[in-house]
């Protein structure tokens, strides 16, 4: 029997409770319900990184960066859904996004983001998250980028979305996510 292809889920905020994580955990169970078979995996070491340093990056590599890594190379694709913090990614989302610059794990992946902000907001880390993508050879799934406004009374007490329309758009989101990581 075959593993389910996995999606890696990143997110880009350490907060407990952020509304970017919900986003991820919500996209994790409406995978667990798809008929499709599929997996995804919610990274959880964002806070154990080391802070990005060129020299750091040989074998043998900290554990927690290969980790990340051998996480990231077992997955099919990855989405990330990240805050935005003085218009831009967050420092420690920009650091995990460091380390995959320097490994080939990303090169032609599928990758695809969630906007949680409100409208007029969160331009800026898409922006940034697509340059840095650009600079790790990933493959930006543009049909699979939307913007899913989370307000706090949007999320129920198990920390998922409440909105059955945020649910689709996610079930469509790692949709296109798994045809993209298909082999051609």
């Amino acid at each position: 029997m075959t593993e389910p292809p996995v999606i890696l889920l990143l997110s880009g905020s350490l907060r407990a409770g952020s509304s970017n994580e919900a986003v991820l955990r919500t996209a994790r169970a409406v995978a667990a319900g798809s008929r499709t078979p599929l997996e995804a995996v919610l990274y959880e070491g964002l806070g154990e990184l080391p802070h990005f340093n060129p020299d750091d990056d040989t074998d043998p590599l900290p554990a927690p960066v290969a980790a990340l890594r051998a996480a990231v190379a077992g997955a099919a694709a990855l989405l990330v859904c990240s805050p935005e913090y003085a218009g831009t990614l967050p420092g420690s989302f920009k650091n995990l996004l460091d380390w995959t610059v320097g490994g080939t794990e990303i090169g032609d992946k599928p990758v695809a983001w969630v906007n949680a902000a409100a409208p007029g907001r969160g331009d800026g880390a898409s922006a940034t998250l697509r340059t840095v993508l650009g600079y790790t050879g990933a493959s930006v799934v543009e049909e699979a980028c939307v913007r899913i406004p989370v307000s706090r009374d949007s999320i129920g007490p198990d920390g998922l979305l409440t909105s059955p329309e945020d649910r689709e758009r996610l079930a469509g989101v790692l949709a296109v996510l798994l045809e993209a990581a298909k082999p051609a």
